[in-house]
């Protein structure tokens, strides 16, 4: 990859100490990806307003995020599998839905998928909205291979969310969505813990641009950042649904994983970071569970000592409580999970202190 740069955009935002350390880290990675070929294609199932989709996730691979390329998030690899050069050609995004829908067909006729997914969510390394990552010719071309389709998500920075772009999707029809990774509703903690630079108050601007577009909105959060404790993390994501909740009809909480090349991953390797329990994950969502919002959790890489995970034994079982959870929204799913090492996570949450080695891998 080649060497990040801030342009003129990035430039004064966001704790320079830590960009010039993300700066350096990123610069390791030196592996190059075809720019007709997509990060990342699955298919799932999602809970939406609309009630419960086979859904089609799609990741672009482009030139990924400019704020990651500044230095970025803490906890964020995804732009070392961006292409090189900063750019992708229309025509080769465009090949790359063309990777996505073959994708689609082959599981529908090895009986993996039933039909074509009536929810299409569209991710890229940094913002779908930004044109320098997804022009408008592309985006507009997306929107019309995909007018069929029920419901659409896309994801963004909040500084790129405009009416006018959003309508490219309503005006087919599409039910839309904008997520936008939102990390928490402390300013402090996503200024100093996660390393993002905008404010609450750019979310709110962001969803009133998606209303006047007739668009909803999907807020991401990020459970347990660097130098936050168990137990401060619990709280920051119970106070940060409610208040996201006032604004989105759904909040999807993700337990930070450590990715390669990001200051997350130097604080691992040095005993400095654990990512969260799965049972506080579990806490989160039983105990926001009547939000007024869909509160949702896909913990990537559980049971792994790079992801969520608890003491080996259940993390299975937990994580199947949380994934149904995600689909029913019911909370008495957790009751039918327990475990020894629940007593070790409830004295990692009473003792653990922030800015600390944490209590236990």
């Amino acid at each position: 990859m080649s060497k990040p740069t801030p342009d003129v955009y990035e430039q004064g935002r966001g704790m320079d100490a830590h960009n010039k350390v993300m700066r350096e880290i990123r610069a390791e990675k030196d592996k190059t990806y075809d720019p007709h070929e997509p990060t990342r294609v699955w298919i799932d199932e999602d809970r939406t307003p609309g009630g419960v989709y086979q859904s089609l996730t799609i990741i672009l691979n482009t030139g990924g995020c400019r704020w990651a390329r500044a230095g970025g998030c803490t906890m964020c690899g995804y732009v070392a599998e961006s292409v090189e050069g900063g750019s992708v050609a229309h025509e080769a995004l465009m090949d790359q839905i063309q990777v996505c829908l073959d994708h689609e067909q082959e599981q529908i006729e090895a009986g993996e998928a039933d039909g074509e997914s009536g929810l299409i969510k569209i991710y890229t390394s940094g913002s779908f909205l930004d044109e320098r990552e997804v022009g408008a010719e592309t985006r507009q071309a997306i929107a019309e291979t995909f007018a069929d389709r029920e419901r659409i998500v896309v994801e963004s920075l909040p500084d790129f969310v405009s009416q006018e772009k959003i309508e490219d999707f309503t005006e087919q029809g599409l039910d839309t969505d904008v997520a936008i990774g939102l990390e928490t509703a402390t300013d402090r903690v996503r200024h100093d813990c996660v390393n993002k630079y905008f404010d609450f108050e750019d979310y709110i601007e962001a969803s009133d641009e998606a209303e006047a577009a007739g668009a909803g909105i999907k807020a991401y959060l990020l459970m347990k950042p660097p130098f936050l404790s168990e137990s401060e993390a619990i709280e920051d994501m119970k106070s940060s649904v409610r208040r996201c909740a006032e604004y989105a009809h759904t909040v999807s909480m993700n337990p930070t994983n450590v990715q390669r090349y990001t200051m997350v991953d130097q604080l691992y390797f040095r005993d400095g970071y654990r990512p969260p329990w799965l049972w506080s994950v579990a806490e989160v969502l039983e105990s926001t569970a009547d939000a007024d919002a869909i509160v949702v959790s896909d913990p990537v890489g559980h049971g792994s000592d790079r992801g969520p995970h608890n003491c080996g034994e259940c993390d299975d079982r937990v994580q199947k409580a949380i994934k149904d959870f995600d689909l029913r929204q019911d909370p008495s799913v957790f009751e039918e999970v327990s475990c020894e090492c629940e007593a070790t996570w409830e004295a990692v949450v009473e003792r653990e202190k922030s800015f600390s080695l944490p209590l236990a891998r």
